[in-house]
């Protein structure tokens, strides 16, 4: 007996010996065949190709672009009704497989050759998931092999939850939605926590076939694949017979709804923002997607102006809003019109339109800059220049007046003559390093210093950002940053983005903005004038009112007002419509800001 057992341990050890070999082989091969696999955590950050999602300075979701979720369920939180509904419709043995299930593909084989027409699948939840995220749909035997190895190494580095998690979040179900989320809004205006049995196994029939079966498209197919769904829970004991009967006899109680973030909360400033992509991050990168686009825009300070602007611009008259942060250049708020979906045409950077004597910022500063003072006297008087004769707003004329108290009340015959004084490539010049006429050339003659030559209401605000930034001029942006893939950086504005120029020195910078104070405390923009701060100032007006302007600043922010007729009629308003519109914009917001002084008037 004895020597029967010691026969028996070289061929137990040789069985141990293979069994070893054989296991450690399957690991290293298992373990060769992950390494050349993608990462299974990638689909906890997958977004689709094409994706762009711009969002708000504080983080809030203003327009989702391309075939994206628009919203989903945040980990642990989905129902577990939506979850019975698509195993049953999709993968009943899900929690039994291991990522692909040879059961359930040959019983699909069998009942599709049976009923001579294809009626189930074989792929499971995994297998699709799998698909979605890293795969086409090409039906190759290349990709199908790749698809059942990648459902092996997702079932081995995620449990079921997040699996199916994953899957119903990103599954396409037909007419734009991606996801649960996307879809029970779409179809029935609810979170998917408020489906019904019924209105659950109708979205669990989609994935088959998205497009064909949507209630939207073809709802006598929906009813149908919805019956089937709901006799498969039935079969598999997630509803009664009682519940099954109920749900299959309802009716399409559809309640359609236009995706979540599809429609734009802030539709002028993001398209702009799509069109300038373009110049911050490749082709190839927008192709691709995957984008988060994090903006300068505070969508609360947008909404109010939207609301403002609206509510001012009656009948065919329109109106626009820009703020630009001056120590930055970022532009918190841009509104470039009173609707965006009857006119797209955008106001606040298309327009070009007559500056009016906003303009006059220009020459003043150029005259400061050139070593005249505040209290210097000119003459105020009718004059002419090779040709040309300006006149006074009424033909008021003050006669020896003083710069200030001139750009105070506005004098169109001195902002002429200090054109001359100091010479107009100065004033060009100034111009120019305040971002206002270099894509819109301004020409040498005289009418140049009261604004005869057209800008945009973006433009114009800028420069005036930059006197406020005490001439330091910052290049307006809306982007902070940009991220891919991954969350890639791609180009972020403290990293990527261009330092100032420096248009003014500080002395005038501070100057000017003690002078476009006096402007606001009692000058032409008194309707703009603030109680608990202190604002700096211009209004502008175009020959025939056709123009109305203001732009003002307190130190934190600057921003500028326009109103008009986009065919160029007459209005029958003046700028200080404008600088009462800015008023009313900046008491709602100004709480956000803390009340500080503007840097004291220079001893010159």
């Amino acid at each position: 007996m004895i020597r029967e057992s010691k026969r028996w341990i070289p061929i137990i050890l040789f069985a141990l010996t293979i069994g070893s070999c054989t296991a450690v082989i399957e690991r290293l091969l298992i373990t060769k065949i992950d390494s050349s696999l993608p990462e299974a955590k990638r689909v906890k950050t997958f977004k689709r190709n094409g994706t762009i999602t711009i969002l708000s300075t504080n983080g809030v979701v203003i327009q989702k672009l391309g075939a994206s979720s628009r919203e989903k369920v945040a980990p642990g939180e989905m129902p577990l009704l939506i979850k019975n509904a698509f195993i049953a419709a999709e993968d009943r043995r899900f929690y039994k497989h291991k990522g692909v299930d040879l059961w359930g593909i040959s019983r699909a084989l069998l009942t599709n050759i049976r009923q001579r027409a294809v009626q189930e699948g074989g792929s499971t939840i995994t297998q699709q998931l799998a698909r979605i995220v890293f795969l086409n749909q090409n039906r190759t035997f290349k990709r199908k092999l790749k698809e059942a190895a990648l459902a092996y190494k997702l079932e081995r580095q995620l449990n079921k939850d997040e699996i199916i998690e994953q899957y119903l979040n990103n599954v396409y179900l037909g007419s734009g939605a991606y996801g649960i989320a996307d879809a029970a809004w779409i179809y029935f205006s609810k979170s998917p926590a408020l489906l019904t049995l019924e209105e659950a196994a109708l979205i669990a029939g989609l994935p088959p076939a998205p497009s064909l079966y949507s209630p939207l498209v073809n709802p006598d197919l929906a009813i149908q694949r919805r019956a089937i769904v709901l006799a498969r829970m039935n079969r598999d004991g997630y509803v009664s017979k009682s519940e099954l009967y109920k749900a299959i006899n309802s009716p399409l109680r559809l309640k359609p709804a236009d995706p979540k973030y599809f429609n734009s909360s802030a539709p002028f400033f993001t398209s702009w923002i799509i069109q300038q992509l373009p110049q911050f991050i490749t082709p190839e990168q927008i192709e691709i997607g995957g984008l988060e686009i994090h903006t300068s825009l505070n969508l609360k300070w947008q909404q109010q102006a939207q609301q403002i602007i609206r509510e001012q611009s009656q009948e065919d008259l329109e109106g626009a809003i820009v703020s630009i942060q001056p120590k930055t250049g970022l532009i918190r708020v841009l509104v470039g019109g009173k609707d965006f979906n009857s006119n797209q045409f955008n106001r606040a950077t298309q327009a070009l339109r007559s500056p009016g004597s906003t303009f006059k910022l220009f020459p003043f500063a150029a005259a400061i800059s050139s070593g005249l003072k505040p209290d210097d006297i000119i003459i105020d008087t009718p004059r002419c220049w090779d040709g040309y004769c300006p006149k006074n707003f009424g033909n008021k004329y003050m006669g020896k007046v003083s710069i200030a108290d001139a750009l105070k009340n506005s004098s169109n015959t001195v902002a002429v003559q200090l054109l001359h004084q100091v010479g107009f490539d100065k004033v060009i010049s100034i111009a120019n390093k305040l971002g206002v006429g270099n894509s819109q050339k301004l020409g040498s003659y005289y009418p140049l210093a009261i604004g005869a030559y057209e800008q945009t209401l973006l433009n114009m605000t800028s420069a005036y950002a930059g006197v406020v930034n005490r001439g330091l001029y910052q290049k307006p942006t809306p982007f902070k940053e940009i991220r891919g893939p991954g969350q890639a950086l791609l180009w972020s504005k403290r990293i990527n983005g261009k330092k100032g120029i420096r248009a003014l020195d500080i002395k005038t910078a501070d100057t000017m903005n003690w002078m476009l104070q006096r402007v606001v405390q009692s000058g032409t923009g008194i309707a703009a004038s603030l109680e608990d701060r202190p604002v700096a100032g211009k209004t502008g007006t175009s020959e025939g009112n056709r123009d109305l302007w203001f732009i003002g600043s307190i130190p934190q922010l600057t921003t500028g007002v326009w109103f008009g007729y986009d065919n160029n009629n007459k209005t029958t308003g003046g700028s200080g419509s404008a600088a009462a519109t800015w008023k009313r914009f900046m008491t709602k917001i100004s709480k956000d800001f803390e009340v500080i002084p503007f840097p004291k008037k220079p001893l010159r």
